[in-house]
């Protein structure tokens, strides 16, 4: 069932969607050379508790980190390692914040130094993808409308975009029944309604969309090996538009 939440409800959130965005505010400050994805693991998971919050997807379904960190090939759910990034990369760090009970989810693509023109460019038309669905996100558009937004942007720019992994409804809970698809088709899918709570978080990827799963069941990287990037937001519905929870420039 699709949980409409009280304006009261959000305000939690809100509070959760602060934290996790001064969160990576101070990732920001931390990526360099040489840093490893398990020391920026441990700092988010002491700052969150040094806030009164804690990481939500630390044992979630047996997941053992407190961030995903997913670098270059790889498109989401990327184990922390202690091998030092190094200049080039591109690292994505994913958290969700539980505060009280109440969730706020975000991930975001971080450069490593000075990175190639072709990194960058990605980078820049997937956080455009971002915000180009969150305009769409609006009390009577459907969940197609955000899709077609983001997968006509990336595809008319050479990108493809991922369709395993999808948006989510969130709360109290990391997933709940609302699925957002970054593709679709216009005018189809889920009317959205004033009072939903969800994420938007497109996966690009330059060369092809389909993904492999490593191993260890979780780490999901480019079947061709080429770079992707992702950029998450959770976002709240109101009567005035979409209400960015986890915004980083307004905490």
């Amino acid at each position: 069932m699709i949980d409409i939440k009280s304006k009261e409800e959000i305000g939690y959130m809100a509070a959760a969607g602060r934290i996790l965005a001064s969160c990576h505010r101070e990732i920001r400050k931390m990526i360099k050379p040489g840093i490893s994805s398990m020391e920026i693991d441990a700092f988010v998971e002491n700052y969150l508790n040094e806030h009164g919050a804690k990481a939500e997807q630390k044992g979630y379904m047996g997941f053992p980190y407190a961030t995903c960190a997913s670098v270059n090939d790889e498109v989401c759910h990327g184990f922390p390692t202690k091998k030092p990034l190094k200049e080039g990369d591109i690292v994505t760090i994913d958290m969700v914040v539980n505060l009280n009970g109440w969730l706020a989810d975000s991930a975001w693509s971080y450069a490593v130094g000075k990175i190639s023109k072709e990194a960058e460019d990605l980078m820049k038309v997937t956080k455009e993808c971002l915000y180009l669905g969150i305009k769409k996100a609006v009390a009577g558009n459907r969940l197609g409308d955000v899709g077609h937004a983001i997968q006509s942007y990336a595809e008319e720019r050479g990108y493809s975009v991922v369709r395993d992994y999808t948006g989510h409804g969130i709360g109290r809970i990391m997933h709940d029944d609302l699925v957002v698809p970054h593709y679709g088709r216009a005018g189809r899918g889920i009317r959205i309604r004033e009072g939903m709570v969800f994420t938007i978080e497109p996966m690009i990827n330059i060369g092809t969309y389909r993904v492999k799963v490593d191993d260890n069941d979780w780490t999901a990287r480019t079947a061709d090996g080429s770079l992707s990037a992702q950029y998450e937001h959770t976002i709240a519905i109101t009567s005035n538009g979409p209400i960015i929870l986890t915004d980083q420039d307004k905490i």
